[in-house]
């Protein structure tokens, strides 16, 4: 058994056995740092994001440069990597960078995402890196859906990043009228409004599914699964199987944002209750959490 496929199966049921908790727990950190500021175990929020974020893209380009069949320079692997790296620039460096306070996060917060970007960028870097990713990818360029693909990818990172810059601004014009402290935990909170926030309350979160909705398309073919797979039965031999020969059609990127998902969509229905909570009548009766009409 190689460290890949141990590291593939792990990821995908460490994710779907967390992802219930979390509908019940608050992860401590943003709105819902803890109220007791004073505690050691709480790290600054800007430092540790940044230190958490760049595993990322670190763990991705250690295994896609180490392989040994790496691609060449001038490739579609080379340009979806290029994908990943430049959404990891902005989440890493940039959008930290230019936030003007962030909340203090509980030291489990950076550690839980160093472990999850380390795995991430290591099972994306190698599949990419794989013999696998270069024979599905031959001839890329003339295939609609690494074209489509790529259409969703920047459509997601360009809605990510518009949806981000309106919370910043919140917060940037919450600072400029004296209204946010160091280690405030919600006074440099208001209503956003604004693009998809007509909508939902984590138009961020929705966007970037999107965005790896769509490297997962350009990347990699999608996963099949057989009616019967969602049975009892079937779903505890999947889980039993050897890591090998677990799932072999679902490929990191598709775990990606199936993780994402999960571990994303507890905490926005858990921040969209927040909000109804915390503003009340106020709050736009409308909006759903993340996904239009329907959550």
């Amino acid at each position: 058994m190689s460290f890949y496929d141990f590291a593939r199966k792990s990821f995908v049921l460490a994710s779907c056995a967390v992802s219930p908790i979390t509908f019940l727990i608050d992860a401590p950190f943003g709105r819902f740092t803890p109220k007791d500021q004073s505690s050691v175990l709480l790290v600054d929020g800007v430092k540790s994001w940044i230190v958490m974020e760049i595993f990322a893209p670190s763990s991705f380009l250690y295994s896609f440069f180490s392989s040994p069949t790496r691609p060449a320079f001038f490739s579609p692997q080379s340009l979806l990597a290029s994908l990943y790296i430049l959404h990891y620039l902005n989440r890493a460096l940039l959008s930290p960078l230019r936030t003007p306070s962030r909340s203090k996060s509980h030291i489990s917060v950076p550690i839980s995402g160093i472990l999850f970007n380390l795995i991430n960028g290591f099972l994306l870097g190698t599949y990419l890196a794989s013999p696998a990713a270069q024979t599905y990818l031959e001839h890329a360029a003339l295939r609609p859906t690494f074209l489509l693909g790529i259409a969703i990818w920047a459509l997601g990172a360009a809605g990510n990043i518009w949806h981000d810059e309106i919370l910043l601004n919140i917060r940037r014009n919450a600072r400029s009228k004296g209204k946010a402290r160091d280690g405030a935990s919600t006074e440099h909170y208001a209503i956003p409004h604004g693009g998809l926030f007509a909508l939902v309350s984590y138009p961020n979160y929705l966007c970037e599914w999107v965005e790896w909705a769509g490297f997962a398309l350009a990347a990699s073919p999608f996963p099949h699964f057989s009616p019967l797979s969602l049975s009892i039965s079937v779903l505890r031999s999947v889980i039993e199987a050897p890591a090998a020969s677990f799932i072999p059609s679902l490929t990191p990127p598709y775990i990606f944002l199936l993780n994402e998902v999960l571990l994303m969509l507890p905490r926005a229905v858990r921040g969209h209750q927040w909000y109804r909570t915390r503003f009340g009548p106020t709050y736009p009766p409308e909006r759903r959490a993340v996904i239009p009409f329907f959550v």
